[in-house]
């Protein structure tokens, strides 16, 4: 008989977990417990914030925790063991910067509608005219 103490699911924690609808069945899930800033659902990391993370803080394999989010009834924790790997620090900056890309994008593309439709009393809107100018150099000219 082993005289080893349980891991309990906490922030450093890989547990594998199966969610039990009210149906009985069951959808097996494997995560990292993160801290909120390391949190990465599409990597695995689940962040200590989180409804699910808050129900299985402080347990141990074979437990059982009442759960009632959506269709799912209760959660069944199968193993607690050491992280498969270490998360990064600090995932936010690479999300805000991913944020940035996308709204310049975003940006771009509405000016690109907007010039594609506009039409003036002075012609027509040329945005790569207007880029030209913007650059120092002089418009494209009809």
């Amino acid at each position: 008989m082993s005289d080893a103490i349980p891991l309990v699911a906490a922030i450093g924690t890989h547990v594998e977990v199966e969610l039990i609808d009210f149906r009985g069945e069951s959808e097996a899930l494997d995560l990292d417990l993160v801290s909120e800033r390391a949190a990465d659902i599409d990597k695995g990391r689940l962040g200590a914030t989180t409804p699910l993370a808050q129900a299985i803080m402080g347990q141990v394999a074979g437990a059982l925790v009442p759960y009632n989010r959506d269709d799912v009834r209760s959660i069944r924790v199968v193993s607690v063991n050491p992280a498969l790997t270490a998360a990064p620090e600090d995932t936010s900056e690479r999300m805000q910067e991913n944020l940035r890309k996308a709204l310049a994008a975003a940006e771009r593309t509405n000016a690109a509608i907007f010039a594609a439709s506009f039409s003036g009393k002075w012609g027509d809107y040329d945005p790569e005219g207007v880029a030209k100018w913007e650059q120092g150099g002089e418009p494209a000219s009809e």
